[in-house]
């Protein structure tokens, strides 16, 4: 035994390829119900403005988080309103998580729906053979061919969503005499136009696989997998908007050219994954896993600009109304007279005439560009493209044991790299004949000869032609490197869990660009940051007798920052944010489970706390006509909430199930800033009075009741959805100590008075499901349909953001001027719930 196990953790420290399961304990806990665990776009984000992740969650024995994850999708819901980083995502036991960004992207296993079925979860304090898991949970999916189920699935769905067509097809041969078993999976969603006027939908999806089964000890597989994509987005927009287009899924993103509808913002996706593992069974009791990952993603975003003329989007503030007529203030007599009324009714008359004037006027950008080629000036309008591409390469190894029939230890490392590339291209010149790598917004702040307008003193006053990079190009390095390891034991009626991780992250900047404001500390390499990390956690599950029990848990960690956040202005320079520091976080939970045959029910409570932590934004800034980056640090948060989840089963058949939570997710603190604008050098410091703001853009409390009737191959569910306090995310800009300064807001004891954090509508809503199997001479028919938001509430919202623009004009010297008309702080723009929306899935499985 001494032998093995050494030999073993040799081959933990060398090893070349992931991560250790059985394939017959997965194949028994697999479902043969469509619904049973199936992603929808729903889930998938639309737009940069909103979160591209998912929550994926799930425990047998927790009632609300076995639901909760698909259940309240449809309002973007987000566990215990956790960033997503927090939410670990594993394929073969190897992380997938961006090593930049933090989170993981449902676009990488997009359309793998029944691929994606085979996966094991834990939450917070759960224990699990792949990680120390995750403070908002962790899943491993097994993509291995010998675990899928044998044979073949054939589905078709409609749907009036994203996409309105989805044709799958999947196989699997099992293991043959010889030790060999082939899966694959091939699907293809589709929508000429989408759910909301102005998008489309076009991806291919496939997974193929091999696996050989060398002997009894060893196996190796290889899998391949992708998803490219193509969709056009929706943008959101303020309520004045919606009204004036009776349309709460109103996308100004979109327009007409030559009679043909136009989206200005597109996005190609396309992350191809393979990967290799090796499963070595060293005895019955010992297992080593070890996968080999690799992928190189490809993001490309389009979007409209436009150069020394107007903003050309249908919904911009000084198009719309209320910026020639106060609509908020009665007693604003310099704002409400006739005049002002007149401009109000000729502004709303002319967009309330034609949907064509509420959208983008492509022929009449078309036509401007020309006009300018005659007169040799550059593009006044054109469509460029964010890039971010990245190379990741990832090795992890997972010995797995059962020193005896009571424990199981798990001991892994994981290793990996990623270059990230960031860089702007030019789409479309609309017509026009020139464009130049210049700095137009910081024109009016040097002269046209300085070289702080150039992006690029190396290729100075460049020309940029279609498909040519301009603007910004650079690359962001990662290496990651983390040992960890769980424990857990059954000692009579008590079950203890203890994990424990510790690593290093190091990361890096690689400029390609000389930058005119920031000719010596842009182009080739920053400095390396380097970062330790380390954390544990401890878990104890307590049986009461009578089908009770009690949980508790505690973890704290020290996690290295998100390269995402850990330059000021990436965009521009080298320089890394002023005190970038480790993130401390605490977290603890208690429960009480009660499993009887005819009830079972759950409710947890939860506090967590993070403290150090750093947040990064960048966003065009209107008061300066020019891009802002913003960094805060010294944020200090905490999250805490009450979960519950009662399942009744009041016949064999027939069960009622409630669940809910009420949460409490917000800054603790002021935080410090730290930003720069694309018009200048210099780099501001301030304070942001951010403390009490509430994580944004999922619901802090929501409530459901389900009737669920199973029986005689029939499925039927009944589900009515309440949610509230719905936050949108807050503008840090309206929030400066300077900007509260200028404004005079400040109170009677000398206080500032800071602008509270705009809010969504939340509200009810009713969905149901209805599914039949049917099992034929060869193979079984399932037939799903599944509706939802049935009484069609279109007023909930699903998330948004304040505009970063103040409600005055600002004199050269930084104070204020005039009171505007349009009031930004009134206005937020806004995502809207799809209104009534369905689904109808046929499956043929042989």
């Amino acid at each position: 035994m001494q032998k093995k196990l050494k030999l073993a953790v040799l081959a933990l420290c060398c090893a070349s390829l992931t991560y250790a399961q059985d394939v017959k304990d997965t194949e028994k806990n697999r479902s043969n119900d469509e619904s049973a665990f199936t992603f929808t776009e729903a889930q998938l984000d639309e737009d940069e403005s909103r979160s591209q992740d998912i929550t994926i969650i799930g425990s047998g024995t927790n009632v609300y988080a076995n639901q909760v994850g698909f259940l309240f999708s449809p309002v973007r819901f987000r566990y215990r309103a956790l960033n997503q980083k927090y939410n670990e995502i594993y394929i073969n036991g190897t992380p997938m998580n961006d090593m930049e960004a933090g989170n993981f992207r449902y676009s990488m296993v997009g359309g793998l729906n029944n691929i994606t079925r085979g996966m094991e979860s834990s939450l917070p304090f759960e224990s699990n053979n792949f990680s120390m898991p995750g403070m908002a949970g962790s899943a491993n999916y097994n993509f291995r061919p010998a675990s899928l189920p044998v044979g073949h699935r054939m589905s078709m769905m409609v749907r009036n969503s994203n996409y309105t067509l989805r044709g799958m097809y999947t196989f699997n041969t099992g293991l043959n005499d010889n030790g060999w078993a082939f899966a694959g999976n091939l699907t293809y969603r589709w929508a000429d136009r989408g759910y909301v006027e102005g998008t489309f939908y076009n991806a291919f999806s496939y997974y193929l696989a091999a696996q050989k089964v060398i002997n009894d000890k060893h196996s190796l597989t290889f899998a391949t997998w992708g998803n490219p994509t193509e969709r056009a987005s929706q943008g959101a927009a303020t309520d004045e908007s919606y009204w004036i287009a009776n349309d709460y899924q109103y996308n100004p993103y979109w327009g007409y050219q030559n009679g043909h509808r136009r989206n200005s913002r597109v996005v190609n996706d396309f992350a191809p994954s393979a990967m290799f593992t090796w499963d070595w069974d060293i005895t019955d009791d010992m297992k080593l896993t070890t996968s080999l990952f690799g992928k190189y993603s490809m993001y490309k975003s389009t979007k409209l600009n436009y150069n020394n003329s107007e903003n050309p989007q249908p919904d911009y503030w000084k198009n719309l109304p209320s910026s020639f007529f106060n609509v908020w203030d009665t007693e604003d007599v310099a704002h409400r007279g006739e005049a002002n009324y007149n401009d109000w009714k000729t502004a709303y008359d002319y967009l309330k005439a034609s949907k064509a004037n509420r959208q983008i006027n492509w022929d009449r950008l078309y036509a401007a560009n020309r006009n300018a080629a005659t007169e040799g000036a550059d593009a006044m309008y054109y469509v460029q493209a964010k890039n971010n591409d990245a190379l990741t390469l990832t090795l992890a190894s997972t010995l797995s044991m059962r020193p005896d029939k009571n424990s199981n230890w798990n001991l892994g490392f994981v290793l990996g790299t990623n270059n990230g590339r960031h860089y702007q291209t030019l789409e479309d010149l609309l017509g026009a004949k020139s464009f130049h790598n210049l700095n137009s917004y910081a024109m009016s702040s040097y002269a046209s000869t300085a070289d702080e307008i150039q992006y690029d003193l190396n290729n100075k006053n460049g020309i940029v032609r279609e498909g040519d990079k301009f603007g910004y190009d650079y690359n962001i390095l990662v290496n990651k490197a983390s040992i960890w390891t769980n424990y857990s034991r059954n000692m009579g009626r008590v079950h203890l869990m203890v994990a424990a991780k510790g690593g290093g992250t190091s990361m890096q900047r690689d400029g390609k660009m000389r930058n005119g404001m920031a000719p010596n500390n842009s182009y080739g390499k920053s400095k390396t940051a380097h970062f330790g990390e380390l954390g544990g956690k401890f878990g104890m599950t307590v049986n009461l007798g009578g089908g009770s029990t009690i949980s508790l848990g505690a973890g704290y960690e020290w996690r290295s920052p998100l390269a995402r956040t850990a330059f000021v202005s990436p965009e521009i320079n080298n320089d890394f944010v002023n005190n970038l520091k480790n993130e401390q976080v605490f977290s603890s939970e208690i429960g009480y489970q009660l499993q009887t045959q005819w009830v079972h029910a759950n409710i947890n409570a939860y506090y967590n706390r993070m403290t150090h932590v750093t947040e990064w934004q960048n966003f065009y800034f209107d008061d300066i006509n020019s891009f802002s980056y913003v960094s805060m640090t010294g944020l200090k948060k905490e999250y805490a909430g009450l979960e519950y989840g009662i399942d009744f089963k009041l016949s064999p058949s027939f069960n009622i199930i409630a669940l809910g939570q009420v949460s409490e997710a917000r800054n603790l603190n002021n935080a410090d800033v730290c930003y720069m604008h694309s018009t200048k050098k210099t780099m501001y410091k301030d304070v942001v009075y951010n403390k009490d703001m509430r994580e944004a853009g999922t619901p802090l409390s929501s409530y459901s009741m389900i009737l669920s009737y199973h029986a005689h191959g029939w499925f039927i569910d009944l589900k009515g959805n309440y949610y509230d306090r719905i936050f949108l995310n807050y503008s840090p800009s309206l929030r400066y100590e300077q900007t509260l300064k200028t404004m005079s807001s400040i109170d009677n004891e000398g206080n500032y008075i800071v602008p509270g954090q705009s809010k969504g509508n939340g509200g009810f809503m009713l969905d149901a499901s209805i599914g039949r199997s049917i099992y034929l001479k060869k193979g079984q028919l399932s037939i799903n349909m599944n509706l939802t938001n049935i009484l069609n509430n279109i007023k909930i919202c699903t998330g948004g953001y304040e505009q970063s623009r103040s409600d005055y004009t600002v004199k050269s010297d930084g104070s204020m001027n005039n009171q505007r008309t349009y009031k930004f702080s009134k206005n937020p723009k806004k995502y809207y719930a799809y209104g009534t929306n369905g689904m109808l899935i046929v499956t043929y499985k042989f």
